[in-house]
């Protein structure tokens, strides 16, 4: 017996006024993996349903090698762009390369929100760019309270800050209980990157 509920469709029923998209503000963070991961298979979704998506991946350079990029390049309503230094921004270190190429990484997803060209804009690692001081928190806050009202914004990195916590509208933590590297196993191409 089949019980799902079936409810008849008038013929020429009116459809309901669709009231205009507010967008939402998206944190994923945690030390567990998966959230760039989660970040990419949103954009994926919101392209594969005629949304328009902006991937900006923050400290992410030239020696980066993102499997995102290569499979995600041609895709329609995507647009992809990666800003960063060689090598890694490390606490205590001088990264005064990794700032300049955040501000300018900052600088073009500001610009790009404003456009009015996009849906969606994902700021891949921007949490961690903010928590290693190479992008003012201060911006990133503006930024947000700023963005036009319908637009999506996804954010990730470790360790959000609480003041980005209280102003999403979403914050997914990703946890990691158990993770290979503990096992001696590295980062593998096509899994982990």
């Amino acid at each position: 017996m089949d019980h799902q509920l079936r409810t008849p469709i008038a013929a020429n029923a009116p459809c309901a006024e669709t009231p205009p998209r507010q967008g939402l503000v998206m944190v994923f963070t945690g030390d567990g993996r998966g959230k760039t991961t989660a970040a990419i298979g949103t954009a994926l979704r919101a392209a594969g349903h005629g949304l328009r998506v902006l991937i900006v991946f923050f400290m992410k350079g030239p020696d980066f090698a993102h499997g995102e990029v290569s499979a995600m390049g041609t895709a329609a309503n995507i647009t992809l762009r990666s800003f960063g230094a060689p090598g890694w921004a490390v606490t205590g270190r001088d990264n005064a390369t990794h700032k300049l190429k955040a501000a300018e990484a900052f600088a073009y997803a500001t610009d790009q929100m404003a456009s009015g060209n996009y849906d969606l804009v994902v700021l891949d690692e921007a949490i961690n760019a903010t928590r290693l001081g190479l992008l003012p928190l201060e911006s990133v806050i503006r930024l947000i309270k700023t963005r036009p009202a319908r637009l999506e914004l996804i954010l990730t990195g470790r360790g959000a800050p609480d003041e980005l916590v209280e102003l999403a509208d979403l914050v997914t933590e990703m946890k990691s209980l158990k993770h290979p590297f503990e096992r001696g196993i590295t980062a593998r191409v096509g899994i982990d990157y």
